[in-house]
C-alpha cells in the first residue's frame, strides 16, 4: 500500500491513478482521508501535551513523597493531602489519554481500511491511456508469421483429434472452464513446466521454490489480491484459506516481516503452481479450448530488491521471460501496459503475447511487473542498508516464467504439420524422452 504521508503530499497524483486504474470504490474518500489525518495528528499532539504533564505530577508527587519522609505528623497530613490531589489530576490526565489513544487508533484503523483499497501509483514511463488499445508496442521478435501451405487448424481442433485435450469430460468433472490434458499433451505440460524451472535455475540464478498452494488471508492481503480481488478467488472458509491465484502470493510472503541484508540483495525465486481464478474471462470470450479456464500451471519468477535496483531488474526479469519464448521458436511481442490496463500493485508491467497462427491473434502467456514498496509495505518486507541507518522497504518484482496452457496453444498452432500431428520443439524434446512429434494418441 502506499505510505499515508506519500498519499496527502500527492493526493492529486494518487487520485489520477485511482481514476486511471478504474480502482474507484465507495471505500475511498480522500476528503475523508485528509481528515482522519488531522484528527489522528490533533490526537497525537494532544496527548503528547497531556504526556508531559502528567510525567510533571509525576515528579512532583515523588518529591512530595520524599518531604513527607522528614516532615512531622503535622506537615505530613497537609502533604498526603496534596499528594493525593496530584494522584488524582494524573488519574483524570490517564483517562484523557486513554479516549486521546482511541482516536488516534480509530483514525489509524480508518486510514489504514482506505489504503488498502488505493492502487499504486504507476511510474512516470507508463503510457497514458484509459484501455488496452493504449498499451504499446516495445519490440517484437520472431519475423514474419510461419506461412502454411495448408489450412492451420485451432488449438482445440488440434487437441480433440491428437486426444491430448479433452474440455468436455473436464465440464462433466468440474464444469464449464475446467479441462483434461491427456496423453502426450499432459506430458507436455509436464516438461515445459521442468524445462522453465530449469532454465531460470541454472541459467538464470533462481532459487526454486514449491509453494503452498492455499494461503490465508493476510499472506492475500500482502501481494494485494485482498481486499479488492475477494470475488474472485476460491476458498475454503472452515479453513479461513484461499486457493492462490498465482505463486506470486505464497512466495511474497516467504520474507515476510523479516529484515535482509542489502548484500543478499536481490533476492531471485521461481515457482511452480497450479493457480485458481474464480473468473475466467468475460462472457461468450474464447470459450473454445483452453485460452480462459478456472485452473492453469504457471512458473512465477519473483525478485526482491533495494529501490536503487529494481527498475534494472524489471528488465532482466523480462528478459529472462522472453528467453524462453526464444528457445521454444515463438514469435512474440513485449507491450507496455498503459495506466488503464496497468494491475492494481502495479508501477510498470510489461506483458509478453505469443502469435498464434490459427487464430490469428497475440495471447499474453507472461505479465512482468514491479511493484516498487507497494507489495513490501503490505507484507512488512525491508531491508538493512550497507551504509547503515533505519531498515528500508524493498521492492518486489514478479514475472510469469511462463504461463500455460496458452503456451501450448501457441506451440500446437505453430508447429502443426500438414499431416495432423505437431512437431515437439527441440529445446524440450530430452524431456519428452526424444520424442519429436505428438500424433494421434490412443
Amino acid at each position: 500500500m502506499l505510505d499515508t504521508k506519500f498519499i496527502l503530499a500527492n493526493l492529486d497524483l494518487v487520485r489520477k491513478a485511482t481514476d486511471d486504474k478504474h480502482a474507484a470504490s465507495p471505500y475511498i474518500d480522500f476528503k475523508r482521508f485528509a481528515e482522519l489525518d488531522e484528527q489522528r495528528r490533533k490526537a497525537q499532539a494532544e496527548n503528547d501535551k497531556l504526556a508531559a504533564e502528567k510525567n510533571k505530577i509525576s515528579k512532583q508527587i515523588g518529591q512530595l513523597i520524599g518531604q513527607m519522609k522528614r516532615a512531622s505528623d503535622a506537615d505530613r497530613l497537609k502533604l498526603q493531602s496534596d499528594s493525593g490531589k496530584l494522584q488524582e489530576e494524573s488519574k483524570a490526565l490517564d483517562e484523557k489519554m486513554q479516549s486521546l489513544a482511541m482516536t488516534f487508533a480509530d483514525c489509524e484503523r480508518w486510514q489504514d481500511e482506505m489504503r488498502a483499497w488505493i492502487p499504486n501509483v504507476p511510474h512516470e514511463s507508463v503510457p497514458e491511456g484509459t484501455d488496452p488499445s493504449a498499451n504499446k508496442v516495445v519490440r517484437e521478435w520472431g519475423g514474419e508469421p510461419r506461412k502454411f501451405e495448408f489450412k492451420p487448424r485451432y488449438h482445440h481442433e488440434l487437441g480433440a483429434d491428437l486426444r491430448i485435450l479433452d474440455c468436455e469430460r473436464g465440464a462433466k468433472v468440474a464444469g464449464s472452464g475446467w479441462y483434461f490434458l491427456r496423453g502426450d499433451g499432459a506430458r507436455l505440460e509436464r516438461a515445459l513446466v521442468s524445462w522453465f524451472l530449469d532454465v531460470h535455475r541454472t541459467r538464470h540464478g533462481y532459487t526454486e521454490l514449491f509453494p503452498p498452494f492455499f494461503v490465508t488471508e493476510k499472506t492475500l492481503y500482502g501481494s494485494g489480491q485482498l481486499p479488492k480481488f475477494l470475488d474472485q478467488m476460491y476458498n475454503a472458509l472452515e479453513d479461513h484459506l484461499f486457493a492462490i491465484p498465482t505463486a506470486e502470493v505464497p512466495v511474497t510472503a516467504y520474507h515476510r516481516d523479516e529484515v535482509l541484508e542489502e548484500k543478499d540483495l536481490p533476492k531471485k525465486f521461481c515457482a511452480y503452481s497450479a493457480c485458481f481464478r474464480r473468473e475466467a474471462g468475460a462472457a461468450g470470450a474464447d470459450t473454445r479450448g483452453i485460452l480462459r479456464v478456472h485452473q492453469f500451471n504457471k512458473v512465477e519468477m519473483l525478485k526482491l530488491a533495494t529501490p536503487q535496483t529494481s527498475w534494472d531488474e524489471h528488465e532482466k526479469m523480462t528478459a529472462d521471460a522472453e528467453h524462453l519464448l526464444q528457445e521454444l521458436g515463438l514469435k512474440y511481442r513485449v507491450i507496455s501496459l498503459c495506466r488503464g490496463d496497468l494491475g492494481f500493485s502495479a508501477a510498470k508491467t510489461y506483458d509478453l503475447e505469443v502469435w498464434a497462427p490459427a487464430a490469428a491473434k497475440w495471447l499474453e502467456v507472461s505479465s512482468v511487473s514491479n511493484f516498487t514498496d507497494y507489495q513490501a509495505r503490505r507484507s512488512n518486507l525491508r531491508y538493512k542498508p550497507a551504509a547503515g541507518g533505519k531498515p528500508q522497504f524493498l521492492h518486489t518484482l514478479n514475472g510469469s516464467g511462463l504461463a500455460l496452457p496458452r503456451i501450448q496453444v501457441a506451440l500446437w498452432e505453430t508447429y502443426q504439420q500438414a499431416d495432423g500431428s505437431v512437431a515437439i520443439p527441440e529445446v524440450i524434446r530430452s524431456y519428452m524422452c526424444g520424442q519429436e512429434r505428438i500424433g494421434v494418441n490412443a
